[in-house]
């Protein structure tokens, strides 16, 4: 998917489709083609799916955090021009699209968030993978989901290289510090945006009771479960992943 991004100005982002606008949010690991079910699915259906380049490793040190990348997302609406948008993140792109979400109610339709960050605090960062040991790293990958083979080759080689690419790894333990500080349970309850909480089963980063946290908490949310699936439903189970949220927008009328 790397090979249809766009670049204007200072974003980068894939753009296809025409139609209700769901911007996607990667994770801290995650590349844009984690989300190649759901872009290949939802243009059809008469959506534009947009999938900026989220600037985890490209920001000021000081600005490496959950609360910049909510406000790179803003930006990046304005510059679209775009207006009651729906927002999709996985993982730390859950954490920012909640934290957008409190921030600029007025721009978001609706939001759907998987394995996201924003409650539990262990999400981001607990056992962050040593340096130099590839066979840990593979393990570490193999561990976000419930079928270990969907961390193929290509996956692993990339973590393998952010780790041990000292700045990148601090930034990554800064973003990790970050999502702890940004817990968001006490904003939820005052969030009256739908949300949709689509979850692996047997997600261990960030585990089944977290996404029944979230549930509690929100207002207006329905929660999906996906049985035998780990921590990146729209990876592992496309198939599922894209039936329940067709599902639950014509459901809800976006």
């Amino acid at each position: 998917m790397e090979e249809n991004l766009i670049t204007e100005g200072k974003f980068r982002y894939i753009e296809i489709g025409e139609g209700t606008p769901i911007i996607i949010l990667h994770g801290l690991m995650g590349g844009l083609s984690n989300f190649q079910g759901v872009s290949e699915y939802f243009p059809s259906k008469g959506y534009k799916i947009l999938i900026p380049e989220l600037p985890i490793y490209d920001m000021p040190m000081l600005k490496t955090n959950v609360k910049q990348f909510a406000k790179f997302l803003a930006k990046f609406i304005e510059f679209k021009g775009l207006k009651d948008v729906i927002l999709l993140g996985n993982s730390l792109g859950g954490h920012i699209g909640l934290l957008h979400t409190k921030l600029y109610p007025k721009f978001v339709k609706a939001l759907i968030i998987t394995g996201s960050s924003g409650l539990y605090e262990s999400a981001m960062g607990d056992g962050y993978p040593r340096r130099g040991d590839y066979e840990f790293i593979k393990k570490k990958a193999q561990d976000v989901f419930y079928d270990p083979s969907i961390a193929t080759k290509e996956i692993v080689d990339e973590v393998f290289a952010t780790v041990n690419n000292r700045v990148k790894t601090l930034k990554t333990l800064a973003i990790a510090k970050s999502a702890i500080r940004h817990n968001m349970a006490s904003d939820l309850p005052k969030m009256n945006t739908p949300i949709c909480i689509i979850w692996g089963k047997n997600d261990t980063v960030t585990p089944p009771d977290v996404a029944d946290l979230f549930h509690e908490l929100l207002p207006d949310s329905d929660l999906f479960w996906i049985e035998k699936c780990g921590h990146a439903p729209m990876m592992e189970n496309p198939d599922k992943f894209n039936e329940i949220l067709d599902g639950w927008l014509t459901k809800r009328g976006f």
